[in-house]
């Protein structure tokens, strides 16, 4: 029997999340709305891989979904694993960027631009956690090259 790409392995969520990351070395960080499992924690953006979709693509949708913006999904960044009520939580995150879109808030109770030395000021999912040396790294990085942060509405 084919596992469906969301289903690692019995009492698996496999789930995607986006570093979104601005030229000027911010991440957007969403905090979970009240009627999300995890209300009041900040992730990465993303959700569920459906059968037979490719990582990527759902990212993309579900960004599209949640946050009414078109990304450019990059390299992964990471994993991060996190037990939930019933069952394992496996988080694949990419970075990406910005390519098109007004950001409006569909799911999430709030966003922000977080820089690498403001990335423990936010409470973040147990999941996503794990990804935050990789992310403060390449913001950093990215933050060398000084451009502004997109505006938030």
């Amino acid at each position: 029997m084919k596992k469906n790409e969301a289903e690692t392995q019995l009492g698996s969520l496999h789930v995607v999340g986006a570093a979104i990351v601005s030229d000027a070395g911010a991440c957007l960080a969403a905090l979970r709305g009240p009627g999300m499992s995890s209300a009041g924690k900040w992730e990465f953006p993303g959700g569920k891989v459906e059968p037979r979709e490719a990582r990527r693509t759902a990212l993309a949708r579900e960004i599209r979904e949640e946050l009414g913006i078109e990304i450019e999904v990059g390299s992964l960044l990471g994993r991060g694993e996190a037990q939930g009520a019933n069952r394992t939580i496996v988080l694949d995150v990419f970075l990406a960027s910005i390519r098109g879109g007004t950001l409006t808030l569909h799911e999430h109770a709030d966003i922000c631009w977080l820089r690498a030395d403001e990335l423990e000021n936010v409470d973040w999912a147990d999941a996503d956690r794990p990804l935050l040396p990789a992310l403060e790294q390449v913001l950093r990085q990215a933050s060398e090259r000084r451009t502004p942060v997109p505006p938030v509405p």
